[in-house]
């Protein structure tokens, strides 16, 4: 019942900008951390941003001061802008949430389909 849909990725130049959206929906109680992880093939998914729901944010060293993470929590909506794009930043960016579909039940972990970003001249 819970769906995560990402938007916004594409083709970028080196030095360009993407911004990336992801809305979270469906019978949902709560959401804890929101974050985004990439995956390129041969390697593993890796985080790339988290966010708690008071906004306290963890970055992969790799995207500090690039990358600036971001959240709506009436929206249930993470979103991540990414500036200064290398080409080693394309991969496949995959949404992710902790959710609680009850009251009464823990946090579990949901994916999106993931969007690719390719940053190339």
């Amino acid at each position: 019942q819970v769906q995560l849909v990402e938007s916004g990725g594409g083709l970028a130049q080196p030095g360009g900008s993407l911004r990336l959206s992801c809305a979270a929906s469906g019978s949902i109680f709560s959401i804890n951390f929101m974050s985004w992880y990439r995956q390129t093939p041969g390697k593993e998914r890796e985080l790339v941003a988290e966010i708690s729901t008071y906004g306290t944010t963890n970055y992969a060293n790799s995207v500090k001061g690039r990358f600036t993470i971001s959240r709506d929590n009436a929206k249930n909506t993470v979103n991540l802008q990414m500036n200064s794009l290398k080409p080693e930043d394309t991969a496949v960016y995959y949404c992710n949430a902790q959710i609680k579909l009850q009251s009464r039940i823990g946090y579990s972990s949901y994916w999106g389909q993931g969007t690719q970003v390719t940053v190339s001249s």
